[in-house]
């Protein structure tokens, strides 16, 4: 199965892909968090960085899209295409309250007659591109009800959709409890695009379990599990597991890199702490250097606190993300 890795606002930027694909590697495809194109037909600068041709060298990368408005859609496929670019991704599963209350991501979806509006035009207006994309979708099964994804995915099959990914909750479930792999497996049996699994794959044995239940599926989408373990997608490619030096090598390139693009400690803290969530959990003690982590208000903190739990802690054998934990 073809290996992607999940969008993740404000952490899978390009700066991570890059040093994610130096240090580890075994990911096919690498989607961009969210770009947010608008009626001023222009991204943030951000976002123009996530698409510039020399920043995603050498690594399969599909934008990622969030929008309700075909005509800003569309806008952008111009644009990314300009950019050597042959696929963008559409969201349609953000959860977020302030997404979800503008009908983007999974609030289109909870407007199925808007939804089904919005990729006509999108699908008309690609045909008639100068350099039309394939446009994949990245979907919840519904508002509140997995039942909902019948009616969705009815929509979903009346689009030549290049890829259909599928996390397979409702928005109202964020990113708790199990998934619906039963909706999954109506897709399977339903969909006609190819598909990917996306939802709780935090180990190898979760990845081989899907493989093995569904067999036809196109690709497996990894999020918080390959956070949690970065070698995740390596050793699912049949390479090595994670080493304590190549996870230091890896954290001291994102800490450079995001030094050198960020302007003070505070944006430079905010984009560090996002990662610790996942990455404490790797190690012995590992709590106690995230509550300090979390403490720092300088980076000079932040990085002895870093130092110290390398120099003391071993990483744990077989850790991973199931939950955040509730402390």
């Amino acid at each position: 199965m073809i290996v992607e890795m999940a969008p993740m606002e404000g952490i899978t930027n390009y700066i991570y892909r890059l040093a994610f694909a130096r240090w580890f590697g075994g990911v096919d495809r690498y989607f961009t968090p969210f770009l947010s194109p608008n009626q001023h037909h222009s991204f943030q600068t951000k976002e123009w960085r996530e698409i510039e041709p020399e920043n995603n060298h050498g690594l399969k990368v599909i934008p990622q899209l969030l929008t309700n408005d075909a005509e800003h859609f569309l806008w952008a496929v111009g644009v990314i295409a300009e950019r050597g670019f042959d696929e963008v991704n559409f969201n349609l599963g953000c959860p977020s309250g302030t997404v979800y209350s503008k009908k983007k991501g999974s609030g289109l979806i909870a407007e199925p007659d808007m939804l089904d509006r919005v990729l006509d035009e999108i699908f008309n207006g690609n045909e008639k591109a100068e350099k039309p994309l394939r446009i994949s979708v990245k979907t919840r099964l519904g508002k509140e009800d997995p039942d909902e994804f019948i009616r969705i995915l009815e929509i979903y099959n009346r689009y030549p959709l290049s890829e259909l990914i599928i996390h397979a909750r409702v928005r109202t479930e964020f990113y708790k409890g199990e998934v619906h792999r039963d909706r999954f497996a109506y897709a399977i049996e339903n969909a006609k695009a190819p598909l990917s699994f996306n939802g709780n794959l935090f180990t190898a044995e979760d990845v081989n379990a899907v493989a093995k239940d569904f067999p036809t599926a196109y690709a497996v989408m990894l999020g918080r599990g390959m956070l949690a373990d970065p070698s995740l997608a390596r050793q699912l490619q049949g390479g090595a597991g994670l080493t304590k030096e190549a996870f230091i090598g890896f954290h001291n390139e994102l800490l450079t890199q995001n030094k050198a693009m960020l302007s003070g400690d505070a944006q430079l803290l905010h984009r560090m702490k996002e990662l610790w969530p996942y990455w404490h959990l790797m190690f012995t003690n590992g709590r106690k250097y995230w509550k300090e982590v979390r403490k720092a208000t300088r980076l000079s903190a932040y990085e002895a606190t870093a130092s110290r739990m390398f120099e003391r802690e071993s990483l744990l054998a077989g850790a991973h993300f199931s939950e955040y934990p509730d402390y």
